[in-house]
């Protein structure tokens, strides 16, 4: 059985700000193992980010507050750990890719340099070791001619082209976890294929740990072991991919499952969306979050939060609607007729 890697323990995160505190991340818990991909989804100011951010401790303070929880990555919590000691885990045991690669990158700094500067801080190597380690990686990511791209500057280089050389920057000293902040959400579908195809390829290869941030589902279904769905600053469903997309339980999972475009379907059926909008965190709602959005809403979801039900061994979701006193509510058509699809779809595969 896989080692846990890392353990996330009822994280609460507040924001300081001159509306009021906003509370970002309301009680977080999960696990990831060795070796395996964690999506967490969600839409936008739904907490992934700045869950992201957290495990890093990259949220600056303040006005960030880090109210209460444990990170523990390896057994070791970071929550107490200071600036100064992060940055010898920063890199080095966890990296991050962001979303814009221009942002990650020194628009004046050559790019085999911008690697090689990494390989040098955290490893005891010669700098023509660290050159060679550089070029090295330029060809895992898939960067045709490396040796020439190695003395090319970022603005040489084509978005996908960026985002790979970020990924090499990422694995530079090994990371035992790689974090992902919506790696593709600025490229276009091709290069996003590619891109989630070299991540794949990544962990297989290198057995490394990988927490995926997205707001797109079907990212989701070509890349991860497990996915977390997180709404308001929870997590409100949890489980493995086959759990999430063949037998999804909370309203807001399937309200996500339904707006998907179907690329497979040729109808002129109208893209669903979720009615309304996320609540304002400043003043999280008392019961469910989700409840003023829910159509099967019912009183207790406007009363009481919901506990985290388990489903099965793998699966847990946040909602009322799992209490045997529930009314039983049958999957919407748009989320059925999806799943029908994804069924036909591997029947199909598989003959």
């Amino acid at each position: 059985m896989s080692k846990t890697i890392l353990e996330v323990k009822d994280l609460k995160i507040n924001f300081k700000t001159y509306a009021g505190l906003v509370h970002a991340v309301r009680g977080v818990n999960f696990d990831l193992k060795e070796g395996e991909t964690l999506a967490i989804v969600g839409e936008s100011g739904s907490g992934k980010s700045v869950t992201s951010n957290a495990l890093m401790k990259l949220i600056p303070q303040p006005p960030g507050i880090y109210e209460s929880g444990q990170i523990l990555f390896n057994g070791r919590d970071l929550v107490p750990l200071t600036d100064k000691e992060m940055s010898k885990v920063r890199g080095n045991e966890i990296a991050m890719i962001f979303q814009d690669p221009m942002t990650s990158l020194n628009p004046t700094m050559k790019v085999g340099r911008q690697i090689t500067e990494v390989i040098l801080q955290h490893r005891k190597v010669s700098k023509v070791d660290a050159k060679n380690r550089a070029i090295e990686l330029l060809t895992q990511v898939g960067i045709p001619f490396p040796e020439k791209r190695y003395n090319q500057y970022p603005h040489e280089f084509s978005g996908g082209m960026r985002q790979r050389v970020v990924i090499a920057i990422a694995l530079a000293a090994d990371p035992k976890l790689l974090i992902a902040d919506e790696p593709t959400t600025a490229l276009d579908v091709t290069i996003q294929a590619q891109i989630l195809e070299l991540m794949k390829e990544i962990q297989k290869n290198s057995k490394t740990s990988i927490i995926f941030i997205t707001h797109d589902l079907g990212v989701v279904a070509n890349i991860a072991d497990r996915v977390a769905v997180m709404y308001a600053g929870q997590i409100v469903e949890y489980g493995t991919v086959n759990d999430i997309f063949y037998n999804p339980k909370h309203p807001y999972t399937w309200g996500l499952l339904g707006s998907m475009p179907d690329l497979d379907n040729d109808t002129d059926e109208l893209l669903r969306t979720i009615p309304g909008s996320p609540p304002d965190l400043t003043n999280p709602p008392k019961g469910d979050a989700f409840a003023a959005r829910n159509e099967f809403a019912m009183a207790i979801d406007y009363e009481q939060e919901p506990p985290m039900f388990q489903v099965s061994e793998t699966h847990f979701a946040k909602t009322w609607l799992l209490h045997p006193d529930a009314p039983k509510i049958p999957l919407p058509e748009a989320v059925a007729k999806r799943i029908e699809g994804y069924l036909a779809k591997e029947a199909q595969e598989n003959d």
